[in-house]
């Protein structure tokens, strides 16, 4: 007989049954015809998948599913087809990873499932490798790949996020009043101080310091306007101010926008 690729054979005896001491490597063997024949094993790494619905420490219900990368113990595969028979795999590794499961989850609450996942899978790792070895299966890796909760926790949480932004947002808001309240305390200190040093301006040097300020704020607007062809700029004066308003009144009659800025002589 020949063993492929990534199994292994025992053989089995019509006289002695199952050879304990007869594990068959790949490759071509030989064997009695009619009085023995080999049973053949895959010891490749093999995938399975366990799932189970178990409660937490806080008494809440969640559904966890584990992924197992399991193989036969090649030495034991004699006692293994004795106790278990070639389907080990079916038999075994759905009812110690169910208990597993119940009993390392039952030692957390659901929240650290979350924040210690890496522990928890740590812990069911070790349990369900001491499990298996009982039964003569090696895991060559256990992991976490599903984790749920139920509606009314799952529920709570997002209840509970929703809360803590609302009051991350009303933390914001006020704070945001805040600063803008301080911002209208310097702004009105500022005005203040600025009415202060204009009155006792005024006060020393009469009203010359208002002529200033308006002849300066008259020619920052002529200074805007000036580009607008549409918008004539007259100083003031007394034949010029004749003059500007009869160009004013010709623009009216024409239909275009004239705007007269008289602006008062110093010398006045």
């Amino acid at each position: 007989y020949i063993v492929p690729a990534g199994n292994r054979a025992i053989i089995f005896d019509r006289w002695f049954g199952i050879k304990e001491n007869v594990v068959s490597k790949e490759g071509f063997h030989l064997c009695i015809p009619f009085w023995q024949w080999p049973v053949f094993y895959d010891v490749r790494i093999t995938p399975r998948k366990v799932e189970t619905e178990t409660g937490t420490k806080d008494l809440q219900t969640i559904k966890i599913g584990l992924r197992v990368l399991y193989r036969p113990q090649e030495e034991k595969l004699p006692l293994i087809n004795k106790k278990l028979g070639t389907d080990y795999a079916q038999r075994i590794l759905p009812s110690i990873g169910q208990e597993t499961l119940k009993s390392v989850v039952a030692r957390y609450d659901a929240g650290e499932l979350i924040t210690k996942r890496v522990k928890v899978s740590q812990d069911i790792r070790e349990s369900l490798t001491l499990r298996a070895k009982d039964f003569h299966i090696i895991l060559d890796d256990v992991s976490i790949t599903d984790l749920s909760f139920g509606y009314e926790y799952s529920n709570a949480v997002e209840q509970k996020q929703v809360a803590q932004q609302e009051a991350e947002r009303a933390k914001f808001v006020v704070q945001k009043a805040e600063q803008e309240r301080l911002a209208a305390v310097i702004r009105a200190e500022g005005e203040a101080e600025a009415a202060r040093l204009i009155t006792s301006a005024t006060n020393q040097f009469g009203s010359s310091f208002i002529e200033l300020r308006r002849i300066e704020a008259a020619k920052e607007i002529a200074q805007k306007l000036s580009p607008n062809t549409k918008i004539t700029y007259l100083p003031g004066g007394g034949s010029n101010s004749g003059s500007g308003s009869g160009s004013g009144g010709g623009g009216g009659g024409s239909g275009g926008t004239s705007l007269l800025i008289q602006i008062p002589n110093s010398n006045r």
